[in-house]
């Protein structure tokens, strides 16, 4: 499960880099033994030719120090951290490497605000990173990309039709599996309860996730428009 902290990051990230012109996609697996790639992003520039940004997203010490293998196959490679976190581990990134700090909205300025942010911090540079040649095939990249946006456009898909993408004789054998456990004095102990509050969170959140891209697509369109 991610952290509240690990959402935060990737949903900033996420916005940072629509800002930016690239489009990102989260844990994208990569070809011969790479990896996964928190973020990938790519991007088409202004002379056609296509830029691949990974990002890895850590938010503790022994989450920068776990053994987990760091997919930097990348044109440009960056970790994304926590302020503190930086401060802490910033000796040990290596050269080359790029570096976006998170900070979070104060929130006092937020309860001022006239607008609420999509999202729930911003991201600076700290270190940019420098670039290198693609460590796995572009052709491959690709591929990989395409899928893992396949799939979270079909999450999104299941997220919205909530209780009604399980089969009701799927739904009834989960629950007889689990009625030994209801306790009607303990609401909250029960696995039906828990099921029926997570289903209807995720989907609410699918949705939210779909209308701050909507907004998003409406300020560009509307930059775009001011320009002409």
């Amino acid at each position: 499960m991610k952290t509240k902290l690990t959402l935060a990051l990737e949903k900033t990230l996420y916005y940072y880099c629509r800002e930016a012109g690239a489009f990102p996609v989260e844990e994208v697996t990569m070809p011969d033994d790479a990896g996964i790639v928190d973020t990938l992003s790519y991007q088409e520039m202004p002379d056609l030719s296509i830029e691949w940004r990974c990002y890895e997203l850590k938010v503790t010490k022994s989450d920068f120090h776990s053994k987990a293998k760091l997919s930097f196959v990348g044109h440009y490679n960056y970790f994304v951290l926590p302020l503190k976190l930086y401060q802490e581990v910033a000796d040990e990134i290596p050269a080359g490497i790029g570096v976006l700090i998170y900070r979070p909205f104060d929130k006092d300025m937020l309860a001022t605000a006239t607008e609420a942010p999509v999202t729930p911090g911003y991201l600076t540079v700290a270190r940019p990173p420098r670039r290198q040649e693609l460590q796995v095939p572009a052709s491959q990249l690709t591929t990989r990309f395409i899928a893992s946006q396949a799939r979270e456009v079909n999450k999104a898909k299941q997220m919205e039709t909530g209780l009604k993408q399980y089969g009701t004789d799927r739904l009834y054998q989960e629950l007889k599996k689990r009625h030994q456990h209801y306790d009607i004095y303990d609401p909250e102990a029960n696995f039906y309860d828990q099921f029926i509050e997570d289903t209807q969170s995720a989907a609410v959140t699918a949705l939210q996730t779909e209308v701050d891209a909507l907004n998003l697509e409406l300020h560009d369109l509307q930059q775009r428009l001011r320009e002409d």
